[in-house]
């Protein structure tokens, strides 16, 4: 039994699936009692990833880090840590890799003649404003060449930090070029503590969606994941707190637990919820056909049975009741410019596909799901 560590979701590492060697220390060993975060430099050569996968509603997306500090015992990232020879346990939030120069390599990207102006995702899968961003401004740095582009971007994240990027995002969205999903996952600090220790908490994620909304900028919120039996009765409290701070639109999606993520929930439920285990667990099953997880596509994110029917017409209900669309607004390509604006009004671009991106559709939703709706592209369950 691994005691709980002060601000961090996972309190051990398991064996990497990949290797053959793992050090296990013995039973009571309690190691570093405030283990230190690592920032290792990430030589990677390309920052712009492209998505195949058919259920989600982008086609690229980008992230300064791999590896999340934010911590959250549920994130459906930290299996992603093992191919790069770490734990999906407490690695997973203490060694994260940086990408120094991912403003470059962007920059590079969007310059060549072969790039098609096209929505990218940031934070589709780790949290591009986690802590120590504030101190490395990589994402603020890659906002600036998307700025200088007018290449539209989605953000998703939990971070009150988004806020102060707001003079770039302002910009943006006159343009139609930018919107911002803030993840909302409970109202109660004292879950979120436990479940997502070093984010921002509640009050401060309402205020980011406030203060988007002031300067202008298209906002929503994500309520994700919903955990049977821990977080889905706040489901009409959160939109409704959402919608008096400014949100446009908003949706939902139910815990994924793929690979050992499975195994670090279930821990943790032991370890802070024991009377509710059983319960949450079997909703759990009720929605993944009698499994913890299913890594299907199209049936991944939306669950079936009647629990995860119900949960979608509570968020339906509580969202049309509020006012709150089920989609973001479009963004545009019709602003992009060829060279980063740094030629002049001669090298604009004369992008001749469609100005206007498809709603971004997230599968957890339906097609025909009304307020439910089509969050931005990217998976807001990431840290």
């Amino acid at each position: 039994m691994h005691l709980p560590l002060k601000g961090r979701g996972v309190a051990y590492d398991p064996p990497n699936r990949f290797e053959t060697v793992h050090v296990e220390m013995e039973p009571g060993h309690r190691g570093e009692e405030r283990p230190r975060t690592e920032f290792i430099a990430d030589g990677t050569r390309s920052v712009v990833a492209r998505n195949r996968s058919p259920d989600l509603g982008f086609e690229a997306s980008l992230n300064p880090y791999r590896g999340c500090e934010h911590g959250c015992v549920y994130c459906y990232a930290r299996p992603t840590h093992e191919y790069l020879g770490f734990s999906s346990g407490l690695d997973f939030e203490r060694r994260i890799l940086v990408k120094h120069r991912a403003p470059e390599l962007l920059r590079a990207a969007l310059s060549r003649r072969s790039w098609r102006p096209r929505v990218l995702a940031i934070s589709g899968v780790t949290d591009a404003y986690q802590p120590v961003e504030r101190r490395l401004q990589l994402t603020r740095r890659c906002l600036g060449v998307l700025r200088d582009f007018m290449n539209p971007v989605t953000i998703v994240t939990k971070n009150h930090l988004v806020t102060r990027d707001v003079d770039i995002l302002r910009e943006m969205a006159i343009h139609h070029c930018a919107h911002v999903t803030v993840s909302v996952t409970t109202l109660r600090s004292g879950l979120r503590r436990v479940m997502e220790p070093r984010t921002s908490i509640p009050a401060r994620r309402l205020d980011a969606v406030r203060r988007l909304s002031e300067a202008g900028i298209p906002v929503g919120v994500f309520v994700a994941p919903v955990i049977p039996a821990l977080n889905d009765e706040e489901i009409p409290a959160i939109l409704n707190a959402a919608a008096d701070a400014g949100a446009r639109y908003a949706s939902f999606m139910l815990l994924r637990l793929p690979g050992a993520v499975a195994d670090h929930f279930v821990r943790w439920l032991e370890t802070h919820f024991p009377d509710r285990k059983d319960k949450v667990l079997a909703r759990i099953r009720e929605a993944r056909g009698g499994k913890l997880n299913d890594s299907s596509f199209h049936g991944r994110f939306r669950g079936d049975g009647e629990y995860a029917a119900q949960i979608r017409a509570l968020f339906r209900a509580a969202a049309r009741k509020v006012g709150l669309d089920g989609r973001p607004p479009p963004l545009s390509t019709t602003a992009f410019r060829r060279g980063g604006g740094l030629q002049g009004d001669l090298f604009q671009s004369k992008w001749q596909g469609s100005p206007w991106t498809k709603p971004s559709r997230h599968p957890a939703q339906e097609a025909d799901s009304g307020p439910v709706g089509r969050p931005p592209a990217g998976d807001p369950t990431s840290c």
